[in-house]
């Protein structure tokens, strides 16, 4: 009796928490995220091309055209194009998810013994790592066209730990639209037409005090806004105020409303 009792312990698997197979899902299928990307050369070209693109077209176009008082164009322009190729790199979550739910992989999954959350939850570390990258090459190029940052190792940590927050908050706003939109078309523009006037009506690319009152007040109290006038301060010395506690109290307000809110739809959608 006794051997088989312990023949049918041996043969029964192992039960591991729920957590564990949560996070050993994520990582799976983070890494198969991550390799859509390596093997697709339209998001090579926009992780790499992209943010250089937009830092140069606005250092040398437009740069000579704006007064940033004490502080060199370049140096105010470098924290907007980060945010701003975060936010706009939040995009190809939504036509991930769009893709998987339209292809039948998600139903493959369904037949699965796995965390109905993983997939969504890859699909934003994957922008996470993505993000990073792009944030890496732009930094770099940055310094070529004369940006001279003056911060130290522990504020070049807030800068990049806020940046990887504020990323990750937007890639969960792309997962919702995602499952709102019906079209791989619509999922190609709609995220930019949530984020362009976030973006550019900001003080990405020009000091708020420059707009007319109604957008100056839009400007300056809106998360982007927040989120860049933190990293400036860090990485130049400009005044930050109450900025960073500002742009963490949204950052993570919007990932408190959107993950579970992108987890709920999900969960409806499949």
């Amino acid at each position: 009796m006794k051997q088989l009792a312990t023949q049918r312990a041996e043969a029964q698997p192992e039960v591991r928490p729920g957590i564990f197979w949560t996070l050993d899902n994520t990582w799976v299928l983070t890494q198969r995220s991550l390799r859509h990307i390596t093997r697709n050369v339209d998001q090579l070209l926009s992780t790499f091309l992209m943010p250089v693109m937009f830092l140069l077209l606005f250092r040398y176009v437009f740069g000579g055209a704006i007064n940033t008082g004490g502080t060199s164009y370049v140096n105010f322009l470098v924290a907007g194009i980060l945010v701003q190729t975060a936010a706009f790199g939040a995009n190809t979550t939504t036509i991930s998810v769009l893709v998987d739910l339209q292809r039948g992989i998600v139903d493959r999954f369904r037949a699965l013994p796995m965390a109905s959350s993983a997939l969504l939850t890859a699909h934003v570390f994957a922008d996470l790592v993505r993000n990073t990258i792009s944030a890496v090459i732009m930094l770099a190029a940055s310094f070529l066209v004369g940006f001279r940052p003056t911060a130290t190792w522990t504020e070049w940590l807030l800068v990049f730990g806020l940046l990887l927050i504020f990323t990750f908050a937007i890639s969960w706003v792309s997962a919702i639209l995602g499952m709102v939109v019906k079209s791989l078309e619509a999922a190609q523009w709609v995220g930019f037409m949530v984020l362009m006037p976030l973006t550019f009506g900001s003080s990405a690319f020009v000091p708020t005090d420059s707009m007319p009152i109604v957008l100056r007040v839009f400007a300056e109290n809106q998360p982007i806004t927040k989120v860049i006038e933190a990293m400036r301060a860090w990485m130049v010395g400009t005044p930050i105020g109450n900025n960073g506690w500002l742009a963490l109290a949204w950052c993570v307000g919007i990932i408190v409303v959107a993950m579970p809110v992108a987890t709920w739809m999900f969960r409806r959608r499949t």
